[in-house]
């Protein structure tokens, strides 16, 4: 189990639902913060550390902003884009210095070593071994990362409101997203609590394992049964 304390000056984690108003989540889904160590590490496979476990927690009161933007639509076909009635109002929250705490246990990976928890280690301890391009962020692009560094001293982080993974639980969020689509986005089902402790790995939502490639080409060349 490895935890990062990551601070963000502004983020977005955009609810499935919102429309007109973007709403944003409290804190990033595990989906995000699994995209977020895989930039780390310099890893562009997404697929490359599919059964790991990871979760989220946020120190402190979420502080929330509104932003006022400019959407672009279609609803004149004979309007160019940004123009006349293709041009509308957006309104966007936006958190407001993010301070979250990304725990990942690699205990259930599927693919080959370095696990993902082995490499965000080396990345911190190594860094002039990491390959990578771009910003560092926690989802958009423009959410840029302003700091980070290994948990050495859970006590140091106080009581963390961390996404726990419990099948009664009144949060859903996604762990893994398809972005092709949707059908193939998976969620978690957890609860938010606060914790003074390193949470256990079973509380952790892990990142669905693919089906493997045999069982995907039974599924697709299956005949459906004939209705009597």
């Amino acid at each position: 189990m490895i935890g990062v304390h990551l601070t963000v000056p502004i983020a977005c984690f955009r609810k499935g639902p919102a429309r007109e108003l973007v709403e944003t989540e409290r804190l990033p889904p595990p989906a995000t913060a699994y995209g977020a160590l895989l930039s780390f590490v310099g890893e562009v496979d997404r697929e490359r550390h599919r059964g790991c476990r990871i979760t989220v927690g946020r120190r402190g009161a979420a502080e929330v902003s509104v932003v006022l933007r400019t959407r672009w639509q279609v609803k004149d076909s004979k309007l160019p884009p940004g123009q006349g009635a293709n041009i509308g109002p957006d309104l966007q929250q936006l958190l407001v210095h993010g301070d979250f705490v990304v725990w990942c246990d690699s205990g259930e990976e599927s693919g080959p070593e370095p696990t993902l928890e082995e490499r965000v280690r080396r990345a911190f301890g190594r860094p002039e071994t990491v390959e990578r391009f771009g910003g560092w962020s926690l989802g958009e692009s423009t959410f840029l990362i302003n700091d980070a560094s290994v948990v050495e001293d859970v006590e140091q982080l106080g009581e963390v409101e961390t996404f726990i993974e419990d099948a009664m639980g009144d949060l859903t969020l996604p762990i893994w997203v398809d972005h092709v689509g949707s059908s193939g986005t998976r969620y978690a089902v957890g609860r938010l609590i606060k914790l003074s402790r390193v949470p256990t790995p079973v509380e952790l939502p892990r990142v669905p394992v693919a089906a493997s490639p045999k069982a995907a080409s039974k599924a697709k060349t299956s005949t459906p049964r004939k209705r009597k």
